[in-house]
């Protein structure tokens, strides 16, 4: 098994006929068979409204997680925050565009902050974790923190409170 620790897009093949499509969203025969011992949890977000944030959401050691997000209806603008503080790219973000054709998914690994912007209405994204969700070490950043400027593409419509009450960062 290959430890990822950069994004990495997924491109998988589309299979399309009259019918619709096929879309395989996780095979252990994928590059660096990201999980040793398969997914651990496997979730799914559905989102009302164009504009809604999810995020930015992590897991602390000892449960910090990889994670492969694919987006199964609509189009997200997918966003990750490097939290590893020996990282040059530390407290930087790098964003990807996945929706319900491209067939991409994208790779989150350990040590980054995950969240997401819906561009359409009507969202959903499948999620796969080689660990399980551990409350008491779960953290996340504030997504709308102006140290991380993040440049969301549209105006926020919807945030849950607990993303909109996480802590800013100390200038």
């Amino acid at each position: 098994m290959q430890r990822v620790t950069e994004p990495m897009l997924l491109e998988g093949p589309m299979h399309r006929d009259n019918r619709g499509y096929f879309r395989r969203l996780y095979g252990v025969d994928f590059p660096g068979a990201f999980f040793k011992e398969g997914p651990k949890q496997v979730n799914l977000s559905q989102n009302v409204l164009k504009g809604t944030v999810r995020g930015m959401h992590f897991q602390h050691p000892p449960e910090m997680e990889t994670k492969i997000v694919s987006c199964i209806s609509g189009r997200i603008f997918d966003v990750l925050v490097d939290i590893r503080e020996t990282s040059p790219t530390y407290l930087k973000w790098t964003a990807y565009e996945l929706d319900e054709d491209s067939g991409r998914a994208l790779v989150v690994p350990e040590g980054f902050a995950h969240g997401f912007q819906t561009l359409t209405d009507d969202v959903k994204i499948v999620y796969f974790h080689d660990h399980a969700y551990v409350g008491d070490l779960a953290g996340r950043l504030n997504p709308l923190d102006p140290v991380l400027a993040i440049d969301w593409p549209l105006a926020v419509s919807e945030i849950s409170e607990a993303d909109a009450q996480a802590p800013m960062l100390a200038v």
